[in-house]
């Protein structure tokens, strides 16, 4: 399930419970919010492991344009060399293949960048996620400790 479909489960909850008067507290179906809660643990590894796929395809795609620069460099030293009896000709080759290594690299590089943008796009989205989680659950903890703190005189 999307992350962000239960923030907003959890949000709707939170918008549902009834208000205790007088207070800044709100009464929550224990059972709703906890099911919410094993739904979130369920679906924050699964972003984690999208991230991973993305990271896991970006070394894919660098290594087979390595392996197709290598190629090509290799090919480009073989055919060199079968010419080497003709100056212009073998010239000629070197630069090609020397051309051809860089436009490889380059795109090697552009992909590079644009997977690592990708990761770094799709990991600070979840680093934000993740926090507003974390913020919702320290205000939570901090609620329940002063609902506490301003319930223990009551009760002695």
């Amino acid at each position: 399930m999307d992350i962000l479909h239960l923030i907003d489960r959890l949000e709707e909850l939170f918008n549902e419970s009834r208000a205790i008067p007088f207070t800044h507290n709100v009464v929550v179906d224990e059972e709703k919010m906890l099911d919410l809660i094993d739904q979130m643990r369920v679906a924050i590894p699964e972003e984690m492991k999208k991230a991973q796929q993305v990271m896991t395809q970006r070394d894919r795609i660098l290594a087979q344009a390595q392996e197709e620069a290598n190629r090509t460099l290799t090919l480009a030293r073989e055919k060199g060399e079968q010419l080497l009896e003709r100056d212009s000709i073998v010239q000629n080759a070197q630069s090609f293949a020397e051309q051809r290594a860089m436009d490889i690299i380059t795109e090697a590089d552009h992909s590079r960048v644009e997977a690592d943008q990708y990761v770094i796009e799709t990991l600070t989205h979840l680093e934000l996620e993740l926090e507003r989680y974390l913020n919702q659950v320290r205000n939570g903890i901090r609620t329940v400790k002063e609902t506490q703190t301003k319930n223990q005189p009551d009760a002695e």
